[in-house]
């Protein structure tokens, strides 16, 4: 193969360490059998230098027969592809083993040579290894489109990215018809939590519609119904872009419509994007079209309750301001945050009005075009992309995400200023993206973003939306800064840290089940009935929470073992509708539907949640609590918690991330009367 080159006429780095693979599978292929293991390492290395880049699945695909007969797969659990069992693929990719990793990952690829005819395996004919590569993609869905998870960034680092990039490469080449309804309902159990970015979720609609055009692909009618509701969501919204003729044409049409065809077309693009969440490059074609006509087509096209079109009326030259500077097809995504922003009503609070005008007028700092340009390119330009990022949160503030990034706490307070104090949030923007600088108070004492020593994060986050690219670093900084100010104190540093740095409405009450210092759980019975006191309306006198309070869980794998500690938002708690009691919180990990093992399941939908909410039974979320903050003033009933009801809970922590941490006896101390 003859290498690639960039501009400067070097080889590319992929092509380099081709080379490098190329070389130590012919090493190894030269070594007699028994000493083939001696070459393994470099092998491995090779395989795993070519696996991290782009393109480098695709390297590997081409020399599954040169690593078969090389030896690689030789005395393994991959020697024998025909009797391999497509549900143990996921357990090998997430082993936490790197070399595990890689072999999995080169067994995939050695399948997909079969099923593409690249490679006549003597033991594995290519319609088996397609079918066996259709059950792994249909068992992995959330591989193909969904950032690693905090489970996956804690034990996996890197090698997570790895992984997603072989699928996505796997579901290119094998195709998704044997996935599809699958896909399908996984692409809108993502939709139903609204996140920010969809840029993950439009590629892969993308990927779906250009590949449902093969005419050698046969759709069932229901996988048929369901992919064209998304795929016309982006391309295809009305009939002036039904055969999506591009947004020349769609101008052209809209030029020759009366008020009658406009008014359909925004009925129709306004009815997609609320079903959906997405939204079209030709709405905001649209919308910036219907600037010159009415407010009344505007509010049809935003889709707006009447909360929203009287702030659109009220407000009116600052939202013509807003779409003509932010809403492009590039950006199209923020006019759901508008349209959101609007019918929260949040211009009526006095400072919302003047600093979004002072955000139109802002001028960037170099360092912060520089990372809007890097990552969202040149157009339409990063004052408008910002603008665009501001809307999106405003708009939604739990569809903050942290990203494949250490820095939960930063996005949850994002997400909880946004909430909670919208005017305070866009104060933080403008010091991140003018002065690139933001100075926070802790006790009195000044910490500057620029002064403060690195965060918790080692490099700088990239994959976030406008306005947590901008604004994550410098809180990232003082996060990390006001914990090492506490480091010397006993205890938890949460205790001090979490009120200074998401605000005065951070309950000064700080209740913690864990000893800092050994790891071992402590006074489980008085954290639990204390988190009902403050939490749960039999035991709190039915007062519904004020405002959304930090709080920490442990999260815990499918297995229900330990991986880590994650900053989670409380927003609320509820009986659902089937009358069970369960807390509703923010995650900002992404995607807040996952499998805390030992049936406690995450749910985003059809249990009450509101767009954007995860939530859990009282219980079972309280078993994963080990900080949270209450108010002191507001004591509740502890001493009415029946004794079951936490007996229940802590089985809940022995069986998982509390196996090693209690102390022993502690269920059966629970058994008899119960004082505090």
């Amino acid at each position: 193969m003859k290498p690639t080159v960039d501009a400067s006429g070097e080889a590319t780095t992929l092509d380099k360490r081709v080379t490098s693979l190329d070389d130590a599978i012919q090493a190894m292929a030269e070594t007699r059998d028994f000493g083939k293991h001696t070459k393994l390492r470099r092998v491995l290395e090779a395989l795993r230098r070519v696996l991290t880049q782009p393109g480098g699945a695709a390297a590997v695909q081409a020399r599954a027969q040169a690593l078969e007969e090389a030896g690689l797969f030789r005395e393994t659990d991959w020697a024998s592809p025909e009797i391999l069992i497509p549900s143990l693929v996921s357990p090998g990719l997430h082993s936490g083993d790197a070399d595990t990793v890689v072999m999995e990952a080169a067994s995939e690829l050695r399948m997909l040579a079969v099923a593409r005819g690249d490679f006549a395996h003597p033991t594995l004919p290519a319609e088996d290894a397609r079918q066996f590569l259709s059950q792994v993609l249909a068992t992995n869905l959330e591989l193909l489109f969904t950032p690693p998870s905090e489970a996956e960034r804690t034990q996996q680092g890197r090698t997570a990215q790895l992984i997603r990039d072989l699928f996505r490469h796997l579901a290119d080449e094998i195709g998704y018809d044997s996935v599809l309804d699958n896909l399908v309902d996984e692409i809108w159990r993502i939709l139903r939590q609204r996140p920010i970015q969809v840029e993950a979720v439009q590629s892969l609609i993308t990927r779906i519609a250009v590949y449902r055009d093969d005419p050698d692909v046969a759709l069932g009618p229901s996988s048929g119904q369901g992919i064209d509701r998304l795929i016309t969501s982006l391309f295809g919204t009305t009939e002036a872009c039904r055969e999506d003729p591009g947004i020349d044409v769609f101008r052209s049409r809209l030029e020759s419509m009366d008020a009658g065809g406009l008014q359909y077309e925004a009925t129709g693009f306004a009815r997609a994007m609320h079903d959906t969440g997405l939204v079209s490059p030709y709405h905001a074609e649209l919308l910036r079209f219907l600037l010159r006509e009415s407010d009344y087509l505007v509010g049809e096209a935003l889709g707006l309750s009447d909360t929203g079109r009287n702030c659109l009326l009220r407000y009116s030259q600052l939202v013509h301001r807003l779409i003509e500077v932010a809403v492009h097809p590039q950006t199209a995504q923020c006019i759901y945050g508008l349209a959101l922003l609007l019918d929260r009503g949040i211009l009526y609070e006095p400072p919302v009005v003047p600093a979004l005008w002072r955000q139109l007028a802002l001028d960037l700092s170099p360092a912060a075009r520089e990372r809007l340009t890097t990552v969202f390119g040149e157009v339409p330009g990063p004052q408008a992309r910002l603008v665009a990022g501001v809307l999106s949160m405003l708009g939604q503030p739990l569809g903050v995400g942290q990203g494949d990034n250490p820095t939960c706490q930063s996005a949850r307070a994002l997400s909880m200023w946004s909430y909670n104090d919208p005017d305070y949030l866009l104060q933080m923007v403008v010091w991140a993206a003018r002065d690139d600088e933001i100075l926070m108070h802790f006790e009195g004492q000044p910490i500057s973003s620029k002064d403060s020593a690195t965060g918790v994060a080692s490099t700088l986050p990239m994959d976030l939306d406008p306005v947590s690219l901008v604004v994550v670093p410098h809180l990232d900084r003082i996060y990390a800064e006001m914990g090492r100010r506490c480091a010397a104190r006993p205890g938890d540093p949460h205790r001090w840290v979490n009120p200074e740095f998401h605000g005065w409405w951070a309950a000064r009450g700080f209740h913690i089940n864990v000893d800092v210092a050994t790891g071992n759980l402590v006074d489980l019975d008085g954290f639990l009935r204390q988190f009902h006191a403050g939490y749960h309306p039999s035991y709190n006198g039915e007062q519904p929470l004020i405002h959304p309070q930090p709080a920490g869980v442990a999260v815990t794998d499918s297995a229900a073992r330990y991986v880590g500690w994650h900053a989670i938002t409380i927003l609320r708690a509820a009986p659902d509708p089937q009358g069970v009691m369960r807390v509703y919180f923010f995650n900002p990990n992404n995607d807040s539907g996952q499998d805390w093992g030992d049936g406690v399941i995450v749910s985003t939908a059809g249990n009450g949640e509101r767009f954007g909410e995860a939530s859990l039974p009282f219980d079972q979320f309280a078993s994963r609590l080990y900080i949270f903050h209450a108010d002191p003033l507001e004591r509740g009933e502890p001493e009415r918690v029946p004794a079951e009801d936490v007996a229940r809970i802590i089985g809940y922590i022995e069986r998982s991330w509390g196996n090693d941490r209690l102390p022993a006896g502690t269920l059966q101390a629970l058994e008899g009367p119960t004082s505090l």
